[in-house]
């Protein structure tokens, strides 16, 4: 019943499209709608999404029409499955679109603050299976909006699969020439995402829901995808260890504690044993140890007679310099 309801429903709406829309419009409308079907626990069609992003590959005129649509699609449904479609196409947008459709996106999450896709309090409670559903809307939204602001503090978005090898030697150039405290930045905006992929709520429908089996397949290229540039940027902190100051030192210890919490849910979530994956646990007990040591043999030339020499040495001998919490470099949400 679900389903015939659904598709009565997108029937209902292409006809008021062809009555209300401009015929110039009318194809970037229709091919949002097609995309975000109500047919349930079905990811959208790989056909709808590649017309999607190559209609958004036109200009930059289209590519915003095609973005407000798919915007406007998210906010006036009230049922789980179209939602997950708008924010999983979304998703498509950022990993697989072409620049313009991309800088569309980008344009209009930076207009409308970090909680533009304003789900906060979405709720579906006709049954038990859409109350879960519902709860991943929320969190989903809230994940593509971490995934954009970080993007954006970093400068392109980092789950995309665009990037060329050209591209990507540039990239490891920029992180090379970045101050300190602007690499710390980036690292720890990296880890922020890491932290909301571990929020991820109840996944025991995933093996039965196609369309939450294919959000975690993105999830989980995402997720190689952020190891890669941490590790990136790990390669350049193995370097400058012995140059950070005792500030710098705590934040990326601190960091990097958050990033160990966040080992054990990521594993569970996404078991995968690539080398570079291996590596990069290796690589963060390694720099946790030689941070810890750095920052010892730093306090240690301060005058012992000074009550924040007394202070430092207690805090490196209870928590081995790394467990410091600062909130110069945390990002917060706000729910409008």
């Amino acid at each position: 019943m679900r389903e015939i309801i659904g598709i009565l429903k997108d029937k209902i709406s292409l006809s008021k499209l062809a009555l209300i829309s401009k015929p110039s419009l009318l194809s970037l409308h229709v091919s949002v709608l097609r995309t975000t079907t109500h047919t349930p626990s079905t990811p959208p069609n790989h056909h709808h999404l590649a017309t999607l992003l190559s209609l958004g590959d036109s200009s930059r005129a289209t590519a915003s029409i095609l973005i407000r649509s798919l915007m406007n699609r998210l906010h006036a449904t009230n049922d789980s499955y179209v939602a997950l479609k708008c924010l999983y196409t979304i998703h498509h947008v950022m990993k697989r679109g072409p620049f313009i459709l991309k800088d569309q996106l980008s344009l209009f999450h930076s207009s409308n603050g970090r909680n533009n896709l304003k789900l906060s309090g979405f709720r579906e409670e006709k049954s038990a299976t859409t109350w879960v559903l519902s709860a991943w809307v929320r969190w989903y939204a809230r994940y593509i909006e971490t995934l954009l602001f970080t993007s954006k503090n970093i400068g392109f978005i980092i789950c995309s699969t665009s990037c060329s090898l050209l591209e990507k030697e540039k990239q490891q150039d920029l992180i090379s020439s970045l101050m300190n405290s602007d690499l710390i930045r980036d690292f720890n905006s990296l880890v922020v995402v890491i932290e909301e992929l571990c929020k991820l709520p109840d996944n025991l429908l995933v093996e039965k829901d196609k369309l939450l089996h294919a959000v975690m397949e993105l999830l989980s290229s995402d997720y190689l995808s952020i190891v890669n540039e941490i590790l990136m940027r790990f390669n350049e902190f193995q370097e400058r260890v012995g140059l950070l100051s005792f500030y710098d030192s705590v934040e990326l210890g601190s960091c990097l504690e958050r990033l160990i919490i966040c080992k054990g849910k990521l594993m569970d979530l996404f078991y995968n044993k690539k080398p570079f994956v291996v590596m990069l646990w290796e690589t963060v007990e390694e720099l946790s140890n030689r941070i810890g040591m750095v920052s010892f043999n730093k306090i240690r030339k301060v005058d012992n007679g000074s009550e924040s020499a007394r202070f430092g040495e207690r805090v490196v001998r209870t928590s081995d310099s790394v467990k410091f919490s600062s909130g110069r470099l945390r990002l917060t949400w706000s729910a409008n």
